[in-house]
C-alpha cells in the first residue's frame, strides 16, 4: 500500500514536470516570430521619377534608421538621416492608407518604377517598424509582395530571396532536382 502511494506520487511529479516543459515550449513557440523581424538600416534613393528605392539593406542590433539620398533643385545628390522615429511615423501613415485601399504599395503595378517615400519604407521594413503581425498581413498580399519586392534592389534583399528560393526547392537524396539516373548492367 505505501508503494502504491509513493508510485502514484512519482507519477504526478512526472507529469507535472512534463506539464511544464510542453507548457515552457508552448509560451517559446509563440515568442519565436517577433524575433524574426530585426531592425534595419537602409539607404534610399530618389529616381528621376521622384520615386524611392532601397539601394542598401542590412540588419542591424541597433535602433532601425535610414538614409534618404534626394536630388536637390541644383541636380546634386543631398543626404539626410532619418530615425527610428520619423520612419515609423512614415509607416504608420502609409499603413492607413493601405487600411483604406489607396497606398500605392498595394495597388497593381505600384512599385515597378519605385513608390513615395513612406511607401518604400513601409514595404521595407513594416515587420521591424509596426510590428510582425502587420508586416505578415501585408507580405500575404499579392500586390503589396510584389511591389515591396521591386522597390528594393538592394543586395541583402537579394540575397534573402536567393536563399529562400534555395531553401523551399525540392532536391533529391544527392543533391540535385534534375539529375536522371541511368542504369547499367555490368556484364557476366
Amino acid at each position: 500500500m505505501i508503494k502504491n502511494k509513493h508510485i502514484s506520487s512519482i507519477a504526478s511529479g512526472i507529469g507535472l514536470g512534463s506539464a511544464g516543459v510542453l507548457m515552457m515550449s508552448v509560451l517559446t513557440g509563440c515568442e519565436a516570430p517577433q524575433q524574426e523581424q530585426q531592425n534595419r538600416f537602409l539607404v534610399i534613393e530618389q529616381q528621376t521619377n521622384g520615386k524611392y528605392i532601397v539601394v542598401e539593406e542590412m540588419p542591424t542590433e541597433g535602433p532601425s534608421r535610414a538614409i534618404i539620398r534626394e536630388k536637390d533643385a541644383n541636380g546634386n545628390t543631398t543626404e539626410r538621416f532619418m530615425n527610428e522615429a520619423e520612419m515609423k511615423a512614415l509607416a504608420e501613415q502609409e499603413y492607413q492608407k493601405v487600411q483604406n485601399g489607396t497606398s500605392e504599395t498595394v495597388q497593381d503595378g505600384g512599385g515597378s518604377a519605385g513608390m513615395g517615400l513612406a511607401g518604400t519604407i513601409l514595404a521595407v521594413a513594416a515587420g521591424s517598424l509596426l510590428g510582425n503581425m502587420i508586416g505578415n498581413s501585408l507580405m500575404n498580399n499579392k500586390n503589396f509582395a510584389k511591389n515591396s519586392a521591386t522597390s528594393n534592389r538592394s543586395a541583402y534583399s537579394r540575397s534573402a530571396a536567393s536563399r529562400a528560393s534555395k531553401s523551399s526547392s525540392k532536391k533529391s537524396f544527392f543533391g540535385s532536382s534534375s539529375r536522371r539516373s541511368s542504369s547499367r548492367s555490368y556484364g557476366s
